[in-house]
């Protein structure tokens, strides 16, 4: 756990001074709208809902900035409130954890998050999102079974045996490399550590972590792209931070089984989402086919 807080207290410094020293010098104030959204997604995200597709369906549907943009610029000002979020989750429930589980899981997912940027471009994304989306159907299923008493509930839980251990941090990698297609790894690995036996409170500060050091790296890069709004990258910072220190200590004392209710609508809530963006991703793709036969003809 301390080296994660000392990593994480590396990407938070450095990522923060170069947010600063942008934002200072292109004089930017944060947009009220920008600020209001980060607070609400950012609240739900330390739920485990995730932050990144109502962020998205909220720029598209208000054209907040062009649709090529939307991406660098949600997840340039959605790091910093995850990195608060890692923090106050290792802080409050990662000395429970297994540190094997939870140092292998974060570095895993931020491993995972490197190796997959370059093969966005090659890689066709509506068939992992629907992937994604049939596999989280799958286990939102099991969970219902378990709320019903028809499976063990399982839950309770600091650590894996080794052998679960080392599957799920394989599977953290895969999270990790998942995420540059749009799929967050917080559901996957709410919906996969609790199935394994796991107190779902002890989910948090793994898929946290793991998601704080992923968007560091590129988050530095983004902020240095003309087009960026940094009126809207600091506004979803600066209204997404307090949101994570209310929510995080709400997710800290709510009953497990209310837990449960929340992480099963979650990963139900998910499935949806990635099952949708699948579809509309094989309706484009198969568009320009059709357009490009049109033209070859």
């Amino acid at each position: 756990m301390i080296a994660l807080l000392i990593l994480l207290g590396i990407a938070i410094l450095t990522y923060g001074f170069a947010l600063a020293r942008a934002t200072i010098a292109a004089r930017a104030a944060p947009k009220l709208e920008a600020l209001l959204l980060g607070m609400v997604v950012n609240f739900l995200d330390t739920f485990g809902i995730g932050s990144f597709a109502q962020t998205t369906a909220w720029m598209k549907f208000r054209k907040m900035v062009p649709d090529r943009l939307i991406p660098p610029t949600m997840i340039a000002g959605l790091t910093p409130p995850a990195m608060v979020e890692s923090i106050i989750f290792l802080i409050l429930l990662g000395v429970r954890v297994d540190p094997v589980l939870l140092f292998g899981g974060a570095m895993a997912t931020f491993a995972g998050g490197i190796v997959g940027a370059p093969l966005v471009v090659r890689a066709r994304a509506w068939i992992v999102q629907m992937t994604v989306a049939i596999g989280l159907t799958i286990a939102g299923i099991v969970f219902i079974l378990s709320i019903l008493g028809k499976l063990p509930p399982g839950g309770t839980a600091s650590g894996l045996p080794i052998g679960l251990t080392v599957i799920a941090i394989a599977a953290s990698f895969i999270f990790g490399l998942l995420a540059n297609f749009g799929v967050g790894n917080y559901a996957p690995t709410l919906a996969m550590l609790s199935l394994m036996g796991m107190d779902p409170h002890y989910c948090f500060p793994i898929m946290a972590s793991g998601a704080s050091l992923m968007g560091a790296g590129s988050s530095i890069r983004f902020i240095r792209v003309p087009e960026i709004d940094l009126r809207i990258v600091i506004g979803l910072t600066l209204g997404g931070i307090p949101a994570v220190l209310v929510a995080a200590l709400i997710v800290k004392k709510m009953d497990v089984d209310m837990l449960r209710y929340v992480i099963t609508l979650v990963v139900f809530y998910t499935a949806v989402v990635m099952a949708r963006a699948a579809l509309k991703g094989y309706r484009e793709e198969r568009g320009e086919r059709a357009a490009a036969l049109v033209g070859a003809s």
